[in-house]
């Protein structure tokens, strides 16, 4: 694994912090406040994930919507300059704003508390679908129609994912968490115990924008300059993924029992940072603008980290493949059409990364055939639509049949309606290309990632990320597409 790298990076007088993880083997096997109520629909918070600030303000449903262009700024602190506020805030929705840049969610880490989750089946109880679930289908079998159902939707979507895939990401509520600076370096301290993680500030008075590495990237040398600080985290140390389940700070802090993955156990961690970081001005580190990025089995990580905390801005999976951002489903499919046999895969499916490593909950090892996949009642471009509204680009590498080409090419596609659904298609990008796994991408990726990096942890409202690259559907050799008819029976609905 590689070591720990943070990266400082400076425009004007702006300043981020990035997290990211560190490269795996080659074989890829690693895989505002609302405005004042009643006029103008000032309450609309443009560009916040969260609807809070529309019911606090009425939001929209008196006077005419957004005719004061600024809601939204106190809310989230981003997002809102588009003027477009109110147009959503009718219902308070927990996702108003979206059309704004799908800011970090004013309302904490799960905006879906309040729903009510139904009883989830148990494994012999699950029906068998061999399409791509769909995403819009709450679990009562009514379709959502508006982005106010979206929030109660998601919280369905999360619920599945820790009961049948990671595990319980709180097996203990945390509690009051606070935090200490000193030395470049934040103290977390959460039920009773503490865990720390180096923080690198570029030059100024701050609070900045950061990206959290797992583990450290190639990505930070494209960022350079942009003025992002960095927070370096260990995932070995927060919850161990080198063969020892159970083991790590996740563990030993909440008390769990190793039946949830490590992967969940990152995205523990990284939320209380995010906790500490909102108590402890003196890391100069804005909790509203926090992006997380890693590569390979740390690219898995840092999906589940974006799509399980709705305070990070900017989410960056790169070449994450099973696990990841491939579907499950797709990816036996995949498999199989290289000849690959459960004794010897040629792309990774859902039984080889679970036994590789512990990154999963230990419910998901009964899904481990081709058969039992479609049993589950979600994919993951439902764990990648999790990070809707807010900011998502996902790069991934042509160059390895290990990763999934395919599979990641058509779950990329379907997570994409949810975007388009919630009306921020831009929200989400996407490009692969070939080169040295988890190594440096070509311009175009890097004008994407600036692109993003601009949008969601710059503030910049007129950054341009339309980023949709499919350079190849597939593996060499391999004619296989992304083929909608084939993985999804469902439409894209224009939410209200």
């Amino acid at each position: 694994m590689a070591a720990s790298v943070v990266k400082m990076l400076v425009l004007g007088a702006l300043a981020f912090v990035v997290i990211t993880t560190g490269c795996a083997g080659a074989d890829g096997s690693d895989t505002g406040q609302g405005g004042a109520p009643g006029t103008g629909g000032t309450a609309g918070a443009a560009g916040s994930a969260s609807g809070e600030a529309g019911t606090s303000g009425g939001a929209g449903t008196t006077g005419n919507a957004g005719a004061t262009g600024a809601a939204g700024s106190t809310a989230t602190g981003r997002g809102g300059t588009t003027g477009a506020a109110g147009t959503i805030g009718t219902g308070g929705s927990a996702i108003a704003g979206t059309t704004g840049s799908g800011g970090a969610g004013a309302c904490g880490e799960d905006c879906g508390t309040s729903c009510t989750i139904p009883t989830l089946p148990a494994f012999s109880a699950l029906p068998s679908n061999s399409k791509l679930p769909d995403p819009f289908m709450m679990m009562s079998g009514t379709r959502i129609t508006s982005k106010s159902q979206w929030q109660c939707r998601r919280a369905e979507t999360a619920a599945q994912i820790q009961n049948y895939e990671t595990g319980k990401k709180n097996p203990k509520a945390p509690g009051a968490v606070t935090g200490s600076f000193a030395s470049n370096r934040l103290t977390v301290n959460v039920l009773g115990k503490s865990f720390s993680v180096m923080v690198t500030l570029p030059s100024g008075t701050g609070p900045f924008p950061a990206v959290v590495y797992l583990d450290g990237s190639q990505l930070s040398g494209t960022i350079s300059g942009m003025g992002v600080a960095s927070i370096a985290f260990d995932t070995n140390s927060m919850a161990n993924q080198s063969g020892m389940r159970g083991s790590g700070s996740f563990y030993s802090i909440t008390g769990g029992d190793g039946s949830s993955g490590a992967l969940i156990g990152w995205a523990w961690g990284v939320s209380r940072i995010i906790d500490a970081l909102e108590v402890t001005p003196a890391a100069k580190i804005d909790p509203k603008r926090i992006g997380v990025t890693g590569c390979s089995r740390n690219g898995k990580g840092a999906l589940m980290v974006g799509a399980f905390d709705e305070r990070i801005a900017l989410t960056i999976p790169q070449e994450s493949g099973s696990g990841g951002t491939a579907a499950w489903r797709v990816s036996y499919a995949e498999d199989a059409s290289f000849g690959g046999t459960m004794s010897s895969h040629k792309v990774q499916t859902l039984d080889s990364a679970y036994g590789e490593q512990p990154w999963f909950g230990t419910a998901l090892q009964q899904f481990g055939t081709t058969a039992n996949a479609n049993k589950l009642p979600f994919d993951h471009h439902q764990l990648l639509g999790m990070v809707a509204p807010r900011g998502l680009l996902v790069l991934e590498n042509t160059d390895y049949q290990w990763l999934g080409v395919n599979s990641v090419a058509n779950a990329a596609a379907a997570g994409r309606k949810i975007f388009q659904g919630l009306g921020v298609p831009d929200n989400i990008g996407f490009s692969n290309s070939g080169h040295t796994h988890c190594g440096a991408i070509d311009s175009t990726e890097s004008g994407f990632l600036r692109a993003f990096v601009q949008k969601f942890l710059l503030d910049n409202q007129t950054a341009d990320t339309k980023a949709w690259r499919i350079s190849k559907t597939a593996f060499s050799g391999s004619n296989l597409t992304v083929d909608e008819a084939k993985w999804i029976d469902w439409t894209t609905p224009t939410l209200d």
